[in-house]
């Protein structure tokens, strides 16, 4: 029985490596010649049961058994996940600019989300690398998105019984600021998510940075970002090697090649491992102190460094740096104005094309200036000398991509240089309109000599040193100016040359209102705000009070208006509903937009309140503004708020005294508030809606 059994045994064997097909219900495969496919090949191979690879497992035996190692270490869930929080896209945009760096290495998978998307309470259980790029907001607030996070890090950090709540977590964290507001709310929020992390047992795989956008924020966050790699591939969190554009033998693993990035910081001499960053120690690596932002780790013995911490040497070299004169700009932030149309001049200024400038050249109509003050608006140049603003406004529409600043700390430009400069870059936007659909060859010509001058682009310009030599040079060339001012700077107002219209803005008519409209930099911005109010009533040339109203914020305060006007008596009041501007996390929405009825009825019910001081003039439908005027400007029953600019530019060259009657034009009737154009000049040509809105609408 032995035997027989030890001769089956070994006949199976020699069946199943000769190619002899047992039982087994499977059909022998054949090639074109009948023969079987077993009978061809190494026996010792799998014979006639080797099966053809697949292209999965063909893709699969070439790849580099590294490479499938460190997939299976990395793990299937996302790797890293890249957390921001913004209120006007910057945060966003540096998650984005990481995550292409990061998607470089292969297997590794890289996601970015707005921190709101993110459940705090799933964070005890993530064993990923999470990364906070976290915006500081008003006084040192969160921002709207980022609120739930933050203060459940809070409560949690607090809390005796958290303990290492978070102890797989793997996280880094990147906060923006501004260290012209308050020192004690400068990148508040990226420090204490960074401080309730480790508190919470977390590991930082990178010290904390900071960027400030009074500085050079983005190169900041470039040399973060090269210290974030560099650092997760010293802790074996990446790749040693980015992946190489040959190496991408999978299409499901292939990444999209980027752009070249921000060029990386060697860090080759410094110790991941030290606890200050690793600056301590040779020459090389205090040569890289001075480019590496402030980043803070804590040591092996869990001390943390707060805000008061962080003063000292550190602190006095911003102060020196801060002192030392530099352009106004970056190179980021000059780079993001091109985007947006600006064209800039320069290390300060800036000029940009008007949209109503290009529907004037077209003869599709003119801004509400032209309605209420009859500029030409096809020879209106729209520009500023200083970008720099003291307030960051909560409908700002240019985004707050401009620095910010209480005195002017930069390298300046000499007032001939910008306007030449200002002057050029117009006319080269004027040729570009060359060939457009409805342009009007008499208004193209036109617009290469430019008559009036908005300075209110973007910015303060009355914080330039030399604004008062740029106005003489404008009215020197019979260039009208149009002086906007939020009302900060009181001592530079009551300075000012005769302008041919100044404005200040009226966002709100109490403390609490106007700062959380207009987010002023400035701790005595209430007492400002009225010192240049008192200013602007000593002026005797034409002055505006520019109101914006927004919709839950400032159209509840009438009797506070009432009382502004009185004190500052301008001559004329601009009521304007506020223009929608969009973001990323907009603080003003399309809820906050009043409609032209509503802006209409608030100054209706105004004229009432004042009494009979002043009455509505004029409206522009179209921007949703109305013209409220003194009885004076009304001459035997005609109104007269349009200006009279060879008059204004002649009593100019005499150098005389003169007033804003010295100067006012008849209003044409089409301007006149209730007619039925509405300020739509009629010689234009009206370009509707397909749809129009029900009901009046701007």
């Amino acid at each position: 029985l032995v035997v027989v059994l030890l001769a089956v045994r070994y006949w199976e064997g020699r069946g199943k490596g000769s190619g002899v097909p047992k039982n087994t219900g499977h059909v022998v495969q054949k090639n074109r010649d009948g023969e079987d496919v077993g009978k061809q090949g190494n026996p010792g191979e799998g014979g006639a049961f080797k099966r053809r690879r697949t292209k999965e497992e063909a893709r699969a035996k070439r790849k580099p058994a590294a490479r499938v190692s460190e997939k299976a270490e990395l793990g299937s869930g996302p790797n890293i996940v890249l957390a921001y929080a913004t209120q006007s896209g910057t945060a966003m945009t540096f998650a984005r600019d990481l995550a292409k760096d990061l998607d470089e290495y292969r297997y590794l998978k890289v996601k970015v989300k707005d921190v709101e998307a993110i459940d705090p309470d799933l964070l005890p259980y993530a064993d990923h690398i999470l990364i906070f790029i976290m915006a500081t907001y008003t006084e040192g607030t969160p921002t709207e998105s980022a609120k739930h996070m933050y203060w459940w890090l809070k409560s949690e950090a607090d809390s005796p019984r958290s303990g290492n709540l978070l102890r797989k977590l793997k996280f880094a964290v990147f906060g923006l600021g501004n260290s012209v507001y308050k020192k004690e709310h400068y990148n508040v929020i990226g420090r204490s998510v960074d401080t309730c992390l480790y508190r919470l047992g977390a590991n930082r795989v990178a010290g904390r940075g900071e960027g400030d956008e009074s500085k050079d924020l983005h190169g900041a966050f470039s040399q973060w970002k090269a210290r974030v790699i560099y650092c997760l591939k010293k802790g074996g969190l990446l790749p040693s090697k980015p992946l190489r554009t040959e190496d991408a033998v999978v299409d499901e693993f292939d990444s999209d090649d980027g752009e070249d990035g921000e060029p990386l910081l060697d860090l080759e001499d410094l110790d991941p491992d030290e606890a200050e960053i690793g600056m301590g120690g040779g020459s090389k690596a205090k040569k890289a102190k001075k480019a590496v932002p402030v980043i803070v780790e804590e040591g092996a013995s869990g001390s943390t460094k707060d805000e008061e911490d962080l003063s000292g040497e550190s602190e006095v070299e911003d102060e020196e740096e801060h002192r030392r004169d530099k352009d106004m700009i970056s190179d980021g932030q000059r780079r993001v104005l091109a985007k947006q149309g600006y064209r800039v001049v320069g290390g300060h200024s800036a000029v940009k094309m008007c949209r109503w400038t290009k529907s004037m050249l077209r003869g599709r109509g003119g801004c509400y200036k032209h309605t209420m003050y009859g500029i030409e608006s096809h020879r209106c140049m729209e520009t500023t000398p200083s970008l720099a603003c003291a307030n960051k406004c909560s409908f700002c529409w240019r985004h707050h991509k401009n620095p910010v600043g209480r005195e002017w700390r930069w390298v300046m430009d000499p007032p001939e240089f910008i306007l030449e400069g200002a002057l050029k870059n117009h006319i080269q936007m004027i040729k570009q309109m060359k060939g457009v659909p409805g342009v009007r060859p008499e208004r193209y010509e036109e617009g290469f000599v430019p008559k009036h001058c908005a300075l209110s682009l973007v910015g303060e310009p009355i914080i330039y040193p030399e604004i008062n030599q740029f106005l003489h040079l404008l009215h020197e060339k019979e260039i009208s100016s149009f002086l906007v001012t939020n009302a900060q700077f009181p001592d530079q107002m009551r300075a000012l040359p005769p302008i041919t219209q100044m404005y200040i803005s009226v966002d709100a008519a109490t403390p609490e209102t106007l700062k959380e409209v207009d987010r002023p930099l400035f701790e005595d911005y209430w007492e400002r705000f009225l010192a240049s109010i008192d200013a602007l009533r000593e002026k005797k040339q034409r002055t505006v009070y520019r109101m914006t109203l927004i919709k839950e914020y400032n159209m509840e305060e009438l009797p506070e208006y009432v009382k502004l006007i009185e004190r500052g008596s301008p001559g004329f009041i601009e009521v304007k509903g506020v223009t929608y501007c969009g973001g990323v996390r907009p603080t003003i929405g399309m809820k906050n937009v009043p409609w032209h009825e509503e802006v209409v009825q608030f100054c209706k019910i105004l004229e009432g309140k004042l009494g009979g001081k002043y009455r509505i003039a004029c409206e522009h439908e179209h921007s949703c503004c109305v013209l409220l005027a003194k009885p004076e400007f009304c001459i035997d029953g005609q109104w007269h708020t349009w200006i009279d600019y060879e008059k204004f530019h002649e009593l100019i060259r005499k150098g005389e005294p003169f007033t804003a009657m010295d100067y006012v034009a008849p209003t044409p009737e089409w301007a006149i508030f209730g007619s039925s154009e509405r300020g739509f000049d009629p010689g234009e040509f009206r370009l509707k809606q397909r749809k129009p809105y029900v009901g009046g609408g701007c």
